[in-house]
């Protein structure tokens, strides 16, 4: 009798209509999708994807596994700095660590800011996190939701743009994004998916991480902290600090340590992905995107390093970075560093003209035995995870083409 009701429940669910509603997460203004499967909540103030998980009564598998900070956030437009900057330490972070949470957008710069761009406002990890995200129209029926928002940004003239689509029965969420140049002239830009981890999810030792990325390298700086060593790394074997092997899936156990690996993503796939789990959780994430389009990912691992404040030695985060650039720098930096390994480490945007990109991230209820991620395909109606070890194919539902 108890399974036939739970797949009663499960039917329930599966049928239940994709719809919107406006709300608060984690005491922000959020525009929320749901379908019964899963729910994903974008935030007003910066646009950023704040949660995204199952819905169900089993906290393993209905964990959220995007970052929400130990410290309370506000909207990017609260910010006054004889109230804020005791709270946010000030300098070029202060913006982004006010309303950082979870899935965000860096653009058009990733990285700090140059003096002159901190003197005229401009802070770190580019504008479009420093504004408010409009929503611009939402457009449902029974079989999918589309949610589409949008942010000027002023100083950096750019217009730039998500729709989020979720589909009855699915576990997946579909991004359509774009910017805008507001401008006459082409301009180079970076453009990077900060895809950021935290507690419960996030664990040194029990979240893992598995990808299509091949070549990669740690770049000197901060050794006397770095969880890993400097050079050159194969994914997905490194070195640790005191220079033995190890594995670069694990969030790194080192603590009082963090560390930053840039990789460039298998050139030979025309799609790229990576995925996360937690042993100890049922529920894993995963991201899709074209390969020409954001050719880098940067592996950002925090175990408690930072200690000023906001962070205070407490923070516990893996930040995947999906994009255009490996390492952040300014934007005089990066451009006249040029190409890494071949590939470009930024994008030109022509003068008045719109470009986009298409990318999904999906949800899988795993085994307790899970072990891993060997491939992630691209199917006509599935996306198929096939496990390490075992070859095991997972199917995750997927009837939208992107």
């Amino acid at each position: 009798m108890r399974a036939l009701l739970l797949l009663l429940f499960a039917s329930a669910s599966f049928a239940q209509a994709p719809h919107f509603e406006r709300g608060e997460v984690h005491g922000r203004d959020a525009y929320i999708l749901d379908n019964g499967v899963i729910r994903v909540a974008a935030l007003r103030g910066a646009g950023h994807i704040a949660e995204l998980r199952f819905l169900s009564d089993d906290p393993r598998l209905a964990v959220n596994p995007m970052r929400v900070p130990h410290f309370p956030t506000i909207e990017p437009w609260e910010y006054d700095p004889a109230q804020h900057d005791a709270v946010y330490g000030g300098g070029p972070n202060k913006i982004l660590q006010s309303g950082y949470m979870g899935h965000l957008m860096n653009f058009p710069t990733f990285g700090v800011p140059s003096p002159d761009e901190t003197a005229n406002g401009l802070g770190s990890h580019g504008e479009a996190l420093a504004r408010e995200w409009k929503l611009d129209r939402v457009e449902s029926d029974e079989n999918q939701a589309v949610l589409w928002y949008s942010a000027h940004l002023p100083k950096t003239q750019y217009q730039v743009g998500r729709a989020l689509t979720i589909r009855k029965g699915e576990s997946v969420v579909y991004f359509e994004e774009w910017v805008q140049s507001l401008t006459d002239y082409d301009r180079p830009a970076m453009w990077v998916e900060h895809v950021t981890f935290g507690p419960p999810f996030a664990e040194p030792g029990k979240t893992f991480l598995d990808m299509s990325a091949t070549r990669g390298e740690v770049r000197r700086g901060g050794e006397e902290t770095n969880s890993l060593a400097p050079g050159e790394v194969t994914w997905p074997e490194g070195k640790a600090a005191d220079g033995s092997p190890t594995s670069l899936r694990p969030l790194q156990p080192t603590p009082n340590a963090g560390t930053y690996v840039g990789y460039r993503m298998d050139p030979a796939r025309e799609t790229a992905w990576f995925t996360m789990y937690n042993e100890d959780y049922r529920a894993l994430v995963g991201y899709i995107w074209k390969t020409a389009d954001f050719p880098w990912i940067g592996d950002w691992q925090e175990n408690g390093r930072n200690k000023p404040i906001p962070w205070e030695g407490k923070t516990k985060a893996r930040g995947m970075e999906i994009g255009t650039t490996p390492f952040g720098a300014s934007m005089e930096a990066v451009v006249s560093a040029g190409p890494l390994w071949g590939t470009p480490t930024y994008r030109w945007i022509g003068g008045r003209q719109k470009a986009e990109t298409r990318y999904v991230a999906f949800l899988l209820e795993i085994p307790e035995t899970f072990r891993g991620v060997a491939d992630v395909q691209v199917q006509d109606g599935a996306i198929v995870v096939v496990e390490r070890g075992t070859a095991q194919r997972f199917n995750v539902r997927s009837g939208k083409k992107w």
